[in-house]
């Protein structure tokens, strides 16, 4: 039976590391913690989002739960559906202009009416917290601090360093190409030595090149297209898939139960990398705050 990398561990870790750094935030320029005036560094995010897609509703209620347990402030700004690009464009002009916010979270997709590129553009890479922009994007291409990367492609980082999977040197595929996983999380791994090879859902002879890797990554967003043709025995599996079954019941893009008794260690869905990701999320909230308070 294979191991269960939980993402509960991981995520305590990196808040208990927070922890520490807000308070010295909090103590570095004042003591008051709501009077402005006082100079204190209270970390801010500011979550924007357009229209209720439940998923949207339950990754806010993750965050504004851990925020309010970290100390740091969340200003939720909502637009309905029909919202013009001009308005959001504007909102998030605002917010790069508010020095009280040191992050922002847009959710996405947007509606199809927007053009989501000018919009996510519009938004400052030093408050761009979920690498949406072009500079963030960049940063993670060329391996620079310009930005930051998107949450779920860092959390997926952050929890192989957590248990200790090295993989420099080891053969890694990615399954799944977006920019919000599957791209910037091929450069991170890379960053640090991997062998990687970038696949997606019409790669010929998947099976085969998914078997040949130490580890393997699934990012596509096809519930339980991937089962026991896909993993070989001593594999570390990372499930990203978040997707709802037939009988709506909340599964990944791997086939749990084909794959659980041959690979050597597998992140359950749910319980694996969401909640690494919301707490990747506070972390980049911090150092956003952090590099606003030295460059001032």
């Amino acid at each position: 039976m294979a191991e269960m990398l939980f993402g509960k561990p991981v995520a305590d870790a990196i808040s208990e590391c927070l922890v520490p750094r807000i308070e010295a935030l909090r103590k570095a320029q004042g003591s008051s913690e709501h009077d402005m005036t006082s100079g204190a560094i209270i970390p801010k995010l500011a979550i924007v989002r357009v229209g209720e897609r439940p998923d949207d509703l339950s990754y806010e209620r993750g965050a504004l739960k851990r925020a309010d347990a970290l100390g740091i402030e969340v200003e939720v700004r909502s637009f309905p559906e029909d919202t013009s690009e001009d308005e959001l464009v504007g909102a998030l002009e605002r917010i790069n202009l508010d020095e009280r916010i040191h992050g922002c979270l847009l959710f996405r997709p947007l509606p199809p009416s927007l053009d989501e590129a000018r919009v996510c553009n519009a938004l400052l890479p030093a408050k761009d917290v979920d690498g949406i922009t072009t500079g963030s994007l960049a940063g993670v291409f060329m391996d620079q601090p310009w930005g930051f990367p998107p949450c779920t492609a860092q959390a997926c980082v952050e929890l192989l360093d957590h248990y200790g999977i090295e993989v420099a040197g080891k053969r890694v595929v990615v399954v799944g190409r977006s920019l919000v996983i599957g791209k910037p999380v091929a450069m991170m791994l890379l960053a640090k030595n991997a062998t990687v090879t970038l696949c997606h859902s019409r790669s010929q002879d998947l099976g085969a090149i998914c078997q040949e890797a130490e580890v393997v990554l699934f990012a596509t967003g096809r519930a339980r297209a991937y089962g026991e043709e896909f993993i070989s025995v001593g594999q570390t599996v990372l499930d990203v898939g978040i997707n709802i079954d037939e009988a709506g019941d909340l599964c990944g893009d791997v086939d749990f139960d084909e794959v659980e008794d041959t690979a050597h260690a597998i992140t359950p869905v749910p319980r694996g990398i969401g909640s690494v990701t919301t707490a990747v999320l506070m972390q980049h909230v911090v150092e956003a705050a952090e590099r606003a308070a030295k460059a001032s």
